[in-house]
C-alpha cells in the first residue's frame, strides 16, 4: 500500500487505502445496489417499456441491456473480489490471480446511436450510472494493481466462455473451504 519513491519518500496509493478500509462498503454498497437495480428494473417495468419501442430501438435496448448485464456481473466479480480480500478470505495474491477473469471494459452504445433517444429514460440512467461505476472501478483497479494487471487487453481465445469465467469466479469468491 506504502511504496517509497525515487526521493526515498513513501506514497499511499489511496485507492488501495480505500479497498483495504472500511471507507470500501458504500462502494460495495453502491456497485451491489445497482446490480439489484437493474435486475429488478430489467424484470420489471423494462421488460413492458421494451415491448413498446420501435423495432430499431428494441434491437438497441436488448443489446444494450446485455451489454449493461455484463458490465455489471464483472464489477460486482470485481467488487466481490475486493471484499474477500479485506475480510481476510483471500489473499491479495489469490485476488490478483482471479481478477484476472475479470473485464472493465465493457464498452456501451453512444447516445447518437440509431435509436438511443427512444430508448426509456430509466434504461439509459442505468446504463449511464454503471458505465460511471465501471469507470471508477477500473481506475482503482489500476492504481492498485497496475496497468499490466489489468485484463482487458487479454487475449479473447483465453476465455472461450465468459459466463462460464463468471460463474467460477463467483464460486471463488463465495467458496468457504
Amino acid at each position: 500500500m506504502i511504496e517509497a519513491s525515487k526521493s526515498g519518500a513513501k506514497t499511499v496509493r489511496l485507492a488501495e487505502r480505500r479497498i483495504f478500509s472500511q471507507s470500501f462498503k458504500p462502494l460495495y454498497n453502491e456497485g451491489m445496489g445497482l446490480v439489484e437495480q437493474a435486475a429488478e428494473y430489467l424484470d420489471g417495468s423494462g421488460r413492458a417499456e421494451a415491448k413498446k419501442l420501435s423495432r430499431l430501438a428494441a434491437t438497441l435496448y436488448a443489446a444494450e441491456s446485455m451489454r449493461l448485464t455484463t458490465r455489471l456481473m464483472q464489477v460486482a466479480s470485481w467488487l466481490l473480489l475486493q471484499r474477500a480480500a479485506n475480510s481476510g478470505e483471500m489473499t491479495r495474491d489469490q485476488v490478483a490471480s482471479e481478477k484476472s477473469k475479470v473485464r472493465l471494459d465493457t464498452a456501451s452504445a453512444h447516445d447518437d446511436a440509431a435509436g438511443w433517444n427512444e430508448l426509456p429514460e430509466a434504461f439509459v440512467d442505468l446504463v449511464n450510472r454503471s458505465l460511471r461505476l465501471q469507470a471508477l472501478v477500473r481506475r482503482m483497479d489500476e492504481e492498485i494493481y497496475g496497468r499490466a494487471g489489468n485484463h482487458s487487453a487479454a487475449p479473447a481465445a483465453r476465455r472461450t466462455n465468459p459466463v462460464s469465467d463468471q460463474i467460477t469466479l463467483l464460486n471463488t469468491a463465495f467458496a468457504r473451504g
